[in-house]
């Protein structure tokens, strides 16, 4: 959680850190200012500090209901910079941000770099700066094991209460989206219309989708997945706009909406057969969805996700699927790992692969996914099963937001029998 940021920081030997960026879409900053119309804007956090927030003059409304310490850029006169580095821009950068530093009482130390922003820039200022300062030894962190992802890991009532509400949000639109298909006029070759009797595209799907989630008041910063047939059997395709919508082939929904301006993301995943499902598509989904109630009744407090996945890879193989547990890289059978951490990050912390240490958990506060899946291009199918799950204060495993898992979805207006 936030609370515990200083005391990773000293479990890091880190004396300061630095965050560059816009308050929106950038995790780091808008885990410390709550998000908001700030751009190219810093933060400075010295261990056992308060943050100083720092940002253009043009946005200080914007940035005082952060409620953290401001500072403006104005203070520091960058023509005046500019002149003392004979017009080399980044050098006046670097001098600002050494005197912006010292402002805050950062003169030596380890000083960790966070946030999104140009590289480049970055990069560069930073290699002029510690020119300048050379107590100061800046550090870069790996993005899975940073402090900030380790605060993150665990979320506060009302972190859980954002992410219920996206729950909410992404279920709603879901529902939407089956009700649409569902209510779709079917052609004599099986092929949905739209209500101008042309033919339904997966690209008419996403744009409905897109406009669903903008109507709720949320946002898709990382996209979406609506993938039918062939796709459907490659994970992360997010569906080809051409194809067709048709009958008996499998659907891959796999939606991950945030709030507006880069907050709180929810993660959810079904598989929908429209009108019917071939009989090897049904065997393959009831396996899917058994290691999935099987898993829901398995999760336990503080064991490491890891185990999770092992279980996973089991059961698969038992049934003579290919694995990461015996398979290499595989691209057919279950090919990935069974779930990831969930909040301002799409994927955070706790991981679940195999690779990750067993310091990644199920301990309470964490909110994680659960998706267990199969995937056959070749053979034109693909199956994905997925709920957002948080390990409450007692314990107990909570699903974030309920919805039905029916596989084969009726049509209204078409009968098996047509």
């Amino acid at each position: 959680m936030k609370s515990d940021l200083d005391t990773i920081m000293l479990a890091r030997n880190m004396d300061a850190m630095i965050v560059f960026g816009n308050a929106e879409h950038n995790p780091p900053m808008y885990y410390l200012t709550g998000g908001g119309h700030v751009s190219h804007a810093t933060i400075i956090k010295k261990r056992d500090d308060d943050p100083v927030f720092f940002h253009n003059d043009m946005e200080r409304d914007e940035a005082a209901k952060s409620g953290l310490k401001l500072a403006s850029y104005s203070k520091y006169d960058l023509q005046a910079l500019l002149k003392q580095a004979d017009g080399d821009s980044l050098l006046a950068v670097a001098i600002r941000m050494e005197m912006m530093l010292k402002d805050c009482g950062v003169t030596s130390g380890r000083v960790g770099i966070y946030g999104t922003y140009d590289l480049g820039s970055i990069f560069g200022m930073i290699s002029q700066l510690q020119k300048r300062m050379p107590g100061i030894e800046f550090i870069g962190e790996s993005r899975e094991d940073s402090i900030f992802m380790r605060a993150m890991e665990t979320k506060d009532e009302a972190e859980i209460e954002r992410i219920r509400n996206m729950g909410r949000i992404t279920t709603t639109v879901v529902d939407k989206v089956r009700e649409y298909l569902t209510s779709c006029d079917v052609n004599a070759d099986e092929v949905l219309l739209k209500e101008d009797g042309s033919p339904l595209t997966v690209g008419d799907v996403h744009s409905k989708i897109r406009l669903w989630v903008s109507e709720q008041g949320a946002e898709l910063p990382s996209g979406f997945i609506f993938a039918i047939g062939r796709d459907a059997g490659v994970p992360h395709s997010s569906g080809n706009p051409s194809d067709l919508m048709r009958l008996g082939q499998t659907i891959v929904f796999d939606i991950y909406p945030a709030e507006a301006g880069g907050g709180y993301y929810y993660d959810f995943t079904r598989t929908w057969s429209l009108g019917y499902a071939a009989p090897d598509a049904q065997v393959l989904y009831d396996q899917v969805r058994e290691i999935f109630n099987t898993l829901m009744d398995n999760f336990d407090l503080n064991v490491p996700f890891k185990d999770y996945q092992r279980m996973t890879c089991e059961y698969f193989e038992s049934k003579g699927h290919q694995t990461p547990l015996n398979t290499k890289a595989p691209v057919e059978g279950y090919v990935h790992s069974l779930g990831h951490g969930v909040g301002l990050n799409i994927h955070e912390r706790p991981f679940s692969g195999f690779t990750v240490g067993d310091d990644h958990r199920l301990k309470p506060g964490v909110v994680v996914t659960s998706e267990p899946g199969l995937y056959y291009p070749e053979r034109g199918m693909g199956f994905r099963i997925e709920d957002t799950l948080w390990v409450r204060p007692d314990g107990v495993m909570e699903k974030l937001a309920d919805y039905p898992y029916d596989f084969v979805l009726p049509m209204k207006k078409w009968k098996p029998d047509n």
